[in-house]
């Protein structure tokens, strides 16, 4: 993938955009006005991110959690968001999915997760707050990054639509829709299995990976 790439999230409560270092500590400005008349109870703000060991990523999840939903149902919203492809197995490290986010979140704990473990994504869970409130509903969704600056590698003036799978690791193998087909003509597998949509995910380009399912309006190409 295309190196440099801007990572920047809109909050959700108040609409302002701010990059993936500063959106956190925005929203916790915004949690902690909302715990002085909220819902008594237990609740976390969280960062899902791609696993260190694998670079810095651009992709990101700002999540509030309330305390009494369990790891299976963060475990289906992060498939429906960033992973589900071929319905394969996942984990929590460390902590099963019956657990309850209040047995195994508080303030500065990360919880490592994999989803697939052959074509593995790993993601990092790190809980950035708590706060003595329910959550509106069991995960809400604060931020994202909004779709990537991914351009077309060959004419570099519009985004990409396109991913090559078998080119991917050798450099740069995004393409627009009338760019593809020249692509095609020096990749004979991009036709025929190789070729994926750009979607808004770690997992973009991975085993048969096409998009989520929920918040679908960020999960496509970046728009000029």
């Amino acid at each position: 993938m295309q190196e440099k790439l801007k990572s920047e999230g809109k909050c959700f409560f108040c609409d302002k955009t701010f990059n993936k270092t500063g959106i956190n500590r925005h929203l916790t400005t915004h949690l902690k006005e909302i715990a002085k008349s909220g819902k008594p109870g237990l609740s976390f703000l969280v960062k899902v991110e791609t696993s260190k060991r694998w670079g810095n990523s651009p992709y990101f999840l700002s999540l509030w959690i309330d305390g009494e939903t369990t790891l299976k149902s963060l475990d289906k919203f992060l498939r429906d968001i960033w992973l589900e492809c071929c319905g394969h197995m996942s984990k929590f490290n460390g902590a099963g999915m019956a657990k309850k986010a209040h047995d195994v979140f508080e303030k500065g704990v990360q919880i490592d997760y994999e989803y697939d473990f052959g074509s593995t994504t790993e993601l990092t869970i790190t809980v950035i707050d708590e706060y003595p409130i329910k959550a509106d509903k069991k995960i809400v969704l604060l931020s994202r990054n909004e779709p990537l600056q991914i351009m077309c590698a060959i004419c570099k003036k519009v985004p990409a639509t396109q991913i090559c799978t078998v080119c991917m690791y050798d450099g740069e193998a995004e393409f627009c829709d009338k760019c593809a087909p020249k692509h095609a003509k020096t990749c004979e597998d991009f036709d025929d299995y190789a070729s994926m949509p750009i979607v808004n995910s770690p997992r973009m380009g991975v085993c048969g990976y096409n998009g989520g399912v929920i918040d679908k309006e960020r999960d496509g190409v970046y728009k000029l």
